[in-house]
């Protein structure tokens, strides 16, 4: 019997897979398989998963013809894991030996339908912990209570697949599956829809799983039209939310957090290309007109200056002027 699935994308991380690989193997266990998702690399990386299929315990090779996206290869990993427990990692991130064992561990002992990890943050030679935003470790908790207060960082926005661990009965149900084509903050509605659906998780405080940022592949680094895919991804946590049993309280929190997430992209539009950043405004204020407007305001009204600021213009302009350039 598999115990856990763990499914790894890469697509054109040569100079960073050889330590995801290697972390891999000091994790390896003989009931625990790791699916290695090529979504068609082009620069080497294929070859290193050629060689970690047949050197890895417990590797299994899974390849796209055409790059898909980290959101459909996951699923191409769903799709092939005969695991009680699901994980993923990134491509270019790495694991401490020995942590998907203790994750397991904690995760049995607790029994609940998934857990969240503190992780650390890899920026360069530099070290940060960050921590779930969620209440006492190891205390089994309602999922669906985790989304609220609207006003603070809560679970729901610590989005990070990578950050836990996934009983299968969650990928039974249909849960665990990512919008298809989505590029960039897949993570979104994934985990709004896993913690309005969920019946139990936990947060484990285990410093295991080291996030690589400043990867010059990265799409967050990347300021073509691919980035705008948040907006997609926010249509939907917005309209499952709005269809939701408990829709008056939890839509205050969605449209915040859209807000929020668009007031940034705004106020870094200079990393876009040019018709990239007419885009966002274009769509920006579209997705705007289409939130409950009281929602709206009241989202806007409880943002510090700068950011509601940029909201503000973006309402007044006109739904005809797509093409127009910044106000």
């Amino acid at each position: 019997m598999v115990k856990l699935s763990v499914i790894v994308p890469f697509f054109n991380v040569r100079t960073y897979a050889p330590d995801t690989l290697r972390s891999l193997r000091a994790n390896a266990r003989e009931d625990f398989e790791f699916l290695l998702v090529d979504d068609c690399s082009t620069d080497g990386t294929e070859r290193l998963l050629d060689r970690a299929a047949d050197e890895i315990p417990g590797a299994v090779l899974l390849r796209h013809a055409a790059n898909q996206g980290l959101a459909t290869a996951r699923n191409t990993g769903l799709d092939a894991a005969r695991g009680q427990y699901v994980a993923f990692l990134d491509g270019d991130d790495w694991l401490a030996p020995g942590h998907f064992e203790r994750l397991v561990a904690g995760t049995e002992a607790l029994g609940c339908d998934f857990v969240r990890t503190d992780h650390v943050r890899a920026d360069g030679r530099t070290r940060t912990v960050h921590r779930v935003p969620h209440g006492p470790h190891e205390v089994v908790s309602d999922p669906r209570a985790a989304i609220l207060p609207a006003s603070r960082t809560t679970s729901v926005d610590y989005a990070f697949a990578w950050a836990g661990l996934y009983h299968r009965r969650l990928l039974d149900r249909g849960l665990l599956h990512f919008t298809d084509g989505l590029r960039t903050a897949e993570d979104r509605p994934w985990i709004w829809r896993l913690h309005r659906e969920a019946e139990s998780f936990a947060v484990l405080g285990l410093l295991g799983h080291f996030y690589r940022r400043g990867v010059s592949t990265s799409l967050t680094r990347i300021g073509d039209s691919r980035q705008l895919d948040f907006l997609r991804a926010f249509d939907q946590v917005v309209a499952e939310t709005a269809a939701d049993r408990d829709a008056d309280t939890l839509l205050p929190k969605a449209v915040r957090t859209y807000c929020a997430i668009l007031a940034h992209h705004l106020g870094t539009a200079e990393k876009f290309e040019p018709a990239v950043a007419r885009e966002l405004r274009s769509r920006g204020a579209a997705a705007l007109r289409r939130l409950p407007q009281p929602l709206l305001d009241e989202a806007v009204d409880a943002m510090d200056t700068t950011r509601a600021t940029r909201l503000r213009r973006l309402r007044r302009r006109p739904a005809a002027a797509k093409g127009a350039s910044a106000v």
